[in-house]
């Protein structure tokens, strides 16, 4: 029933710029906040951002601070990711999930490859 339906992947440059998006459904999305994960491989999954439930209130590992923005349309029960200034150590496989505190709620999408390579 529920779905997290992660997209907006690709290969870009190092240096570039890409929007992530994950599409929702299947529960309450206003009673959630969410977060985005990322794996590189041979890796474990790492958290990268959350943006709260109310939207007023984002928060990213330091890694990705100042360069990656977190953002959700709670209309359109949809998350983002803008990522900005992309280094090849941000290649992975992103995941967005709902959390409530450090607990993730759903079972993990499929998630959205990205590659920053030139």
């Amino acid at each position: 029933q529920v779905q997290l339906v992660e997209s907006g992947g690709g290969l870009v440059q190092p240096g570039g710029s890409l929007k992530l998006s994950c599409v929702t459904s299947g529960f309450n999305f206003g009673d959630y906040g969410f977060s985005w994960y990322r794996q590189r491989p041979g890796e474990e999954r790492a958290y990268v951002a959350t943006i709260t439930r109310s939207n007023g209130h984002s928060y990213y590992t330091n890694s990705v601070k100042g360069r990656f923005t977190i953002s959700r349309d709670n209309a359109k029960n949809t998350v983002y990711l803008e990522m900005n200034s992309l280094k090849d150590v941000d290649t992975a496989v992103y995941y967005c999930n709902a959390v409530a505190g450090s607990t993730v709620i759903f079972k993990w999408g499929q998630g959205t490859q990205v590659t920053v390579s030139s």
